[in-house]
């Protein structure tokens, strides 16, 4: 019988956990699976626990930094990484197809089919949603350091950093191709959003082998508006404000050290990123007919 841990980051998205940990009780198929529920208490302890876990599937209970340590803990294994989302975004829950419900998102792992995907590194460090530049980095850091979660709190903190904001320089080289200029934020996506279905990279897929970059311009305040709309519709592709590249490597040279985010963490890199794609190398359960690996 195949067994699953539950890995619970009980403070992601600001969310009470108690209700999923019943759920997981009642829900999960004891015909198919015997399972355990482990508890994260310190960053990094996700990614110890998945690495060192004896079961074939793990399941990050949380948003995507959680997603992010476990699948981690994944890499170079045979296990298959399981996600219960209840994070402030969900990006690859998400775009996986995977229910926001934590009901739902136990039922689709009872019926589910393992399948491999893609991961992406920059500068060796692992990311499965998106890493960002500008403007979203500078939103990550400071939603992480607010002391509260989940989208007002995140929407907060963009209106005030927008206020101070200033586009920084870009150099960027891929497969033969350069683009360089001032620039909002860069998003580089083996997803197809950032979450919340905030389709940052409309056409990005888990299983192709590349990596999408969107390219944001410096836009005026009233723009907004519009822009958020084109992320919402899956359109922002069609806005003349955003270049689009697609590759298994990129680089990015930027003006100085700075901020940066993976799967919405933030961290602080140097001025010069190696961004590139490892196919096909973590096994994810996803629900039966879903259309996005």
């Amino acid at each position: 019988m195949p067994s699953v841990s539950f890995i619970v980051n009980p403070i992601s998205g600001g969310k009470d956990k108690s209700n999923i940990l019943s759920l997981i009780e009642s829900i999960i198929d004891k015909r198919r699976f015997s399972y355990e529920i482990l508890f994260t208490e310190y960053e990094g302890h996700a990614t110890e626990l998945a690495r060192f876990s004896g079961s074939e599937i793990v399941v990050a209970v949380g948003g995507d930094g959680t997603v992010n340590e476990v699948a981690t803990g994944l890499i170079d294994s045979q296990k298959a990484l399981g996600i219960v989302p209840c994070g402030s975004g969900d990006g690859l829950a998400l775009h996986l197809g995977i229910s926001r419900n934590p009901k739902t998102a136990l039922e689709q792992l009872n019926q589910g089919k393992m399948v491999p995907m893609d991961y992406a590194q920059v500068n060796g460090k692992a990311f499965f949603c998106t890493m960002g530049l500008g403007f979203d980095a500078i939103v990550s850091s400071r939603f992480a350091q607010a002391g509260k979660r989940g989208l007002r709190t995140y929407i907060a903190e963009a209106v005030n950093s927008w206020m101070k904001f200033t586009p920084d320089h870009y150099l960027i080289e891929t497969d033969g191709l350069s683009w360089s200029g001032p620039a909002t934020l860069i998003t580089v996506g083996n997803v197809n959003q950032w979450g919340n279905n905030a389709f940052i990279c409309p056409n990005a897929s888990v299983s192709d082998g590349l990596l999408d970059i969107t390219i944001i311009k410096p836009i005026h305040s009233q723009e907004i508006p519009l822009m958020a709309m084109r992320l919402m519709r899956g359109t922002i592709k069609d806005s003349l404000h955003v270049i689009s590249l697609r590759g298994s490597h990129f680089r990015v040279i930027r003006e100085s050290r700075g901020p940066m985010h993976c799967d919405g963490e933030p961290l602080q890199l140097g001025k010069s990123l190696e961004i590139n794609i490892i196919p096909s190398s973590l096994n994810v359960m996803v629900p039966i007919g879903s259309k996005k690996i």
